[in-house]
């Protein structure tokens, strides 16, 4: 698995480039108290808000991103030492002494207990000054240059949207880290296992009194989480579809199933949120978007055209399909205090409010899901159609 991720490039918008979160704005603040020239970073921010930076890349110790200038294009790079082996085990141990922690993070979310507690094991997740080392080929003679600082501004949105985005930059993936924690913890447990046997003494025979004190109905440790599967790894050639379903649906109807399993088998290992219940037509619609080899056969059972649903199931899963397709009405102050949030960012915009429907001018929404996210929407030919992921704040909606 790759442990690079692309980003797609930021439209020209009004937004803070100091970043809405702690974590954000942390890393902004160790950008800018390594610069030496304010000039450089005003221009930064222009280039940032102005939609001049093109795709970010993050992989483990690098961020890059062309830049584009009036006068050229530069491939601005900044560095960011990775933790160690060393590190990522001491890091994983105050992950896994708190599972909030890894609920939080998964939502979003970065604990300034978790930084808190890294730190004291010797872990430093956020960058100080002088830890990030940004290089661009402009003329600048200081660094970070208008470039890379452009770089950094928007690299704290992402911060915003996903802290994984950090932990990335330090050498870890989402999905890696998640793995080596569910290891650790299966190893920990055969350990103990392993060592409580070990320490039983024989005994000829079993006493009265062990016999009473015995708790019956124990259950054994619970099993490690399987590897995931793909297609080669189902044996269902022998299995005899049922009437109208054909060979090949019938294998991505059980990968599906194999890896709906593995999901609620995870969450009840770690102490999650199982998946969330479907009904039919969500369950129609996901099924559309996770195989679009089944997008026909979907389309006629159910008599309705899933392309839409499916565009709003990509970024906002069953939330983004219920926003799509009903309206309900909000606490009226959420709406209010999100309209005054846009209004201060731009005095100049024309906002109607309808049941949880913010309409910003003409041709752009904002849509509050049951879940207090915003989902933006755009109008395209006369209906309004899904725009980009959700996000709490309305403000650093992605377009």
């Amino acid at each position: 698995m790759s442990a690079a991720r692309g980003f797609p490039a930021f439209s020209a918008q009004r937004r803070s480039t100091r970043g809405r979160s702690w974590w954000a704005q942390a890393w902004v603040q160790a950008m800018e108290d390594t610069s030496l020239d304010a000039g450089q970073l005003r221009k930064g921010r222009l280039y940032a808000n102005s939609g001049q930076v093109g795709t970010i890349t993050v992989s483990p110790g690098r961020i890059a991103a062309t830049v584009y200038a009036p006068e050229d294009t530069y491939e601005s790079v900044v560095h960011v030492d990775e933790l160690t082996d060393d590190d990522w085990r001491r890091f994983r141990e105050q992950l896994a002494a708190r599972a909030g922690h890894i609920a939080a993070l998964l939502d979003g979310e970065m604990p300034h207990k978790l930084v808190e507690a890294a730190s004291d094991a010797g872990v430093t997740l956020l960058p100080g000054i002088g830890d990030l080392d940004p290089s661009c080929p402009c003329d600048a003679w200081e660094l970070p240059c208008q470039h890379a600082a452009a770089l950094c501004y928007q690299v704290a949105w992402l911060l915003d949207a996903d802290p994984f985005v950090l932990l990335l930059l330090r050498g870890r993936t989402r999905e890696s880290l998640l793995d080596e924690l569910q290891s650790a913890s299966s190893q920990s447990s055969s350990a103990e296992s392993s060592e409580s046997s070990s320490a039983r003494p024989e005994a000829a025979g079993v006493s009265v009194a062990e016999v009473l004190d015995h708790t019956p109905g124990e259950l054994p440790e619970p099993p490690g989480l399987p590897a995931k599967v793909s297609l080669d790894d189902l044996a269902v050639a022998g299995i005899e579809p049922p009437d109208g379903v054909g060979p090949q649906v019938l294998q991505l109807l059980v990968l599906d199933a194999a890896r709906r399993a593995r999901s609620i088998l995870n969450a009840l290992l770690h102490g999650t949120a199982e998946p969330q219940p479907l009904d039919e037509w969500q369950d129609t619609v996901r099924l559309a978007t996770d195989f679009p080899e089944l997008v026909p056969a979907l389309t006629e059972s159910s008599g309705r055209d899933v392309a839409p649903g499916i565009q709003a199931w990509r970024y906002g899963g069953a939330s983004g399909l219920d926003v799509l397709e009903h309206t309900w009405i909000p606490d009226p102050a959420e709406l209010n205090r999100a309209r005054t949030e846009l209004l201060a960012a731009d005095d100049d915009l024309t906002i109607s409010a309808s049941a949880n429907q913010l309409t910003l001018g003409a041709d752009v929404q904002l849509r509050l899901d049951r879940n207090g996210r915003w989902h933006p929407y755009r109008l395209v030919d006369g209906s309004w159609v899904p725009a980009g992921p959700p996000s709490k704040d309305p403000l650093v909606v992605e377009w």
